[in-house]
């Protein structure tokens, strides 16, 4: 679908409705990371992750490619998102006595997508159809097998539904997209996991004496929180959008920036979700490694990512953001030995230093193509 000069395709409010649900579930991703900070545990939360978002990504694409605002869509919409709920439900158990109620319901909304879907088309191998016949089911077995198993068959599930775009990429190339659209809806998940780290923050904080260095340590998430945002939404978002709208052929945007990119960059909001919990829950307590390598490795993971998504759209590094990354590694160690509130300030000042360094050379950048002085950075 293309957009015309005149008139954007707007996200809708039953979109918006829809996205609730995802509230709810991010916030039981975390659950289940923050019972295990293990790199079993980040893993098995990842591969939980995975068919909550392709759910979420399907109906987005469903709702690119038409208008919902008719009663057969509004109530397939609404049915994908009962059907989300009870995944997200089942997601604090999903490898103990819920994983058949996670599998079954993931199924059970791949059929309504792809009932919606092929109104429309005559396409027989997308990604809809791959995951009612051959995802959907493997998710229903694995609830029915024990731990290791389960987790074998849906990490295969999780692998062959991010890999179809790619197989069937030459399918997609001649298909058009509202460009304005996509970019909306997965900045608005975005926005959703952060959201997280600041409900995670302000639960854990909850007490009925709030010390100085509980108000010090959700001071401190809040501000890393906003450095976050600030990555995403002040530069990479408009960028996005520019890259989608030049494209000649869009899915390769939409593959690896949206459907791909975007896994790494909200999973590792929710680990820095979870880092953030435990400092605000224990302010006073030096970090164990986990937790730790929760925050540490989650910023480096977000901001390494952006220089994925640069490459992918503009096929040049973001050089500032890949050395910002590498810093928040380095740092790890050092964030062990200082109280909680410093561990979270040297995030922050990592993150803040990486969005000046990089306002100050888009600006540096404008000046030289002007022929002006550079304006005051801060400002954006």
């Amino acid at each position: 679908m293309s957009e015309s000069a005149g008139r954007q395709k707007r996200v809708t409010w039953t979109e918006l409705f829809f996205d609730l649900v995802f509230v709810f579930a991010i916030t039981q991703v975390s659950e289940l990371l923050h019972r295990d900070h293990s790199w079993a545990g980040v893993y098995g939360a990842l591969v939980v992750f995975v068919p909550i978002w392709w759910s979420w990504v399907g109906t987005t694409i469903h709702a690119n490619a038409r208008d919902l605002d008719n009663l057969v869509d509004r109530l397939g919409v609404f049915a994908v998102g009962l059907c989300s709920l009870f995944m997200a439900l089942a997601v604090p158990d999903a490898y103990g006595d819920l994983g058949l109620l996670y599998g079954g319901m993931y199924l059970a909304l791949r059929i309504i997508l792809a009932i919606l879907v092929f109104r429309d088309t005559a396409v027989v191998v997308n990604a809809f159809s791959v995951a009612v016949v051959v995802t959907g089911p493997l998710l229903v077995a694995g609830g029915l097998l024990d731990d290791g198993w389960r987790l074998a068959l849906w990490t295969a599930a999780a692998v062959i539904d991010l890999s179809v775009p790619r197989l069937i990429r030459r399918r997609l190339a001649t298909v058009r997209f509202a460009a304005g659209h996509l970019p909306e809806r997965f900045g608005l998940f975005v926005i959703i996991a952060l959201g997280e780290s600041i409900v995670a923050v302000g639960r854990s904080a909850e007490t009925d004496l709030l010390t100085p260095a509980h108000l010090g340590a959700v001071a401190a998430s809040y501000v890393l929180t906003c450095s976050l945002w600030w990555l995403y939404f002040v530069y990479s978002a408009s960028a996005l959008r520019q890259a989608l709208s030049a494209a000649s052929v869009q899915t390769d945007i939409i593959r690896p920036v949206l459907a791909y990119a975007h896994v790494f960059l909200i999973g590792s909001i929710i680990t820095i979700a979870v880092g953030l919990a435990e400092v605000t829950a224990h302010p006073e307590e030096h970090l164990d490694l986990p937790v730790a390598a929760l925050l540490a490795g989650g910023c480096a993971v977000y901001l390494a990512t952006f220089g994925y998504t640069h490459w992918r759209m503009f096929r040049r590094p973001a050089t500032v953001r890949i050395v910002a990354a590498v810093v928040c590694l380095a740092a790890l160690p050092l964030l062990t030995r200082t109280p909680p509130v410093v561990a979270v300030c040297l995030l922050v000042a990592v993150t803040v230093l990486a969005n000046v360094a990089e306002a100050w050379a888009i600006r540096s950048a404008r000046w030289r193509l002007a022929g002006a002085p550079p304006a005051p950075v801060l400002d954006e």
